[in-house]
């Protein structure tokens, strides 16, 4: 097998769990808040990984690189699990998915800004089209002349989740991937310590099914997942080639929770989710092209 396919494998299996988790996310929360969900979730994640670096006696990070693993992991995953959860409550998770799968296009512009990647008129162009297709998602969601407040929400999620990425590349320079994301996720999950109270209240009342999809959640879309993407993310020279993967997941999403759920999406935010995806793909055919021309 080519080596160069193993990151890009890698980046669809983290999709097609993270895929997963939108439905999940959206089951459990019948039985807890997006709170108590989230930090459920990831103290789960943390126990595991925690054993993992005792086990294998994983060098804990060096002092000077602290504030980028603080960073990440506070933006990633508590503003990131505490913005999707509670936005996933207000609206279907195929809306959920086309806005969250738009954080390729943050990610660009926050590449540009901080990593120094150049993009053309192209580039550009997919961007602001991958904006229209957000804007007629919102459009889609708005009752009574209000804009749905998931929907806001759900693009502080794909925001906080470039910055992610964005710092997860800078760590990942000096660092392993199961050290990058043993940390992160540790760090991330004290984080939410603070939330742990609703744990105690809010599981004794919930199903016995919910508790086994929010342990399938702290250990697949959360521990295995966030590894695989961090295995892509270190083995590809552009953060945004990695990234366009995600424009899979919210049609993956969509159909299992639709096989699941029996959730639809609107059709006037399926068509805004097109076009979030058509500009993304313009931009990364952009790059590309740029890239083959041996342009920088």
């Amino acid at each position: 097998m080519n080596k160069k396919i193993i990151p890009y494998l890698a980046a669809f299996g983290t999709v097609l769990l993270w895929s997963s988790a939108f439905p999940a996310v959206r089951y459990t929360l019948v039985y807890f808040s997006p709170e108590g969900l989230m930090s459920f979730r990831f103290i789960i994640a943390a126990i595991v990984l925690i054993i993992y670096v005792i086990v294998k006696k994983i060098p804990f990070p060096k002092t000077k690189d602290l504030p980028f693993f603080l960073l990440s992991s506070f933006m990633g995953l508590f503003v990131y699990m505490w913005a999707f959860n509670t936005g996933s409550v207000h609206v279907v998770s195929g809306v959920s998915g086309f806005i969250i799968a738009s954080s390729p296009v943050f990610t660009l512009i926050l590449s540009i800004i901080f990593l120094k990647e150049k993009a053309g008129f192209k580039c550009w162009l997919g961007v602001i089209l991958s904006f229209c297709g957000i804007i007629i998602i919102a459009i889609s969601q708005v009752t009574d002349l209000e804009l749905n407040i998931g929907i806001w929400l759900l693009v502080l999620a794909a925001v906080s989740t470039s910055v992610f990425n964005i710092t997860q590349k800078k760590i990942l320079k000096s660092y392993t991937t199961i050290e990058a994301t043993a940390y992160t996720i540790i760090f991330g999950a004290a984080q939410m310590l603070i939330f742990a109270p609703n744990i105690i209240t809010e599981a004794p009342a919930a199903s016995v099914s919910s508790i086994f999809v929010v342990v399938y959640l702290g250990i697949f879309p959360a521990a295995l997942a966030y590894f695989l993407w961090n295995f892509a993310l270190k083995r590809t020279e552009k953060t945004v080639h990695v990234t366009s993967v995600l424009y899979l997941s919210p049609f993956l999403a969509s159909l299992i929770a639709f096989i699941w759920l029996g959730e639809v999406i609107p059709a006037l935010a399926f068509v805004g989710g097109i076009i979030v995806i058509i500009g993304m793909v313009i931009t990364n055919i952009s790059r590309n092209k740029k890239e083959e021309l041996g342009e920088t």
